[in-house]
């Protein structure tokens, strides 16, 4: 997100650039026309000289021209990307809000304790044994006693087991074909 704000930053400076130089050579085009010198009399070094200073101010103008529409255009393509995500986390709530209710309901089945419960959902979101006793204000030597009574209470193996038993389901199986 900070690339893209300093590119923008960027952008928008080029643009600005871009502008002040076709404004700086719309003014001397002015002051040269206005120096008394009219196109029937003018010299070929003078013809030469606003020819060359018409062609930049095209192309400072058409520069700034071309960069304020990027801008614009990366301003919608953000404001798209904004809402696509919006829309996916709102689709996506729902779903894990059911996914953690399942878990939960499952831990009840399995008769775990409300310190257990925790234990698993950490374990879940893969902190370690010294991260999960350090957010729980206890020993280490507690949360893997804890851990292991789940293991057992659950018939699982341990860390490993209790996240497949969760996500067996949820993965399509190896070498299944996208139905999507």
């Amino acid at each position: 997100m900070q690339e893209e704000h300093g590119a923008n930053r960027r952008t928008h400076g080029a643009a600005a650039l871009f502008a002040l130089i076709a404004v700086l050579i719309a003014g001397d085009l002015v002051t040269d026309r206005g120096e008394g010198a009219s196109l029937l009399h003018l010299a070929v070094e003078t013809l030469l000289h606003l020819a060359v200073e018409t062609l930049v101010l095209i192309a400072a103008a058409a520069g700034a021209a071309i960069l304020w529409r990027r801008v614009g255009k990366a301003r919608l393509d953000l404001a798209a990307a904004q809402a696509e995500a919006d829309r996916w986390r709102a689709e996506n709530r729902a779903l894990v809000r059911g996914l953690g209710d399942a878990i939960l309901q499952q831990f009840e089945r399995w008769h775990l304790t409300a310190a257990e419960s925790e234990i698993g959902l950490f374990l879940l979101k893969g902190l370690s044994l010294k991260e999960i006793a350090t957010l729980r204000a206890t020993s280490e030597r507690t949360v893997r006693e804890q851990a292991r009574a789940l293991y057992r209470k659950a018939g699982l193996e341990g860390r490993h087991a209790l996240s497949a038993f969760f996500l067996e389901d949820l993965l399509p199986a190896a070498g299944a074909e996208d139905v999507a």
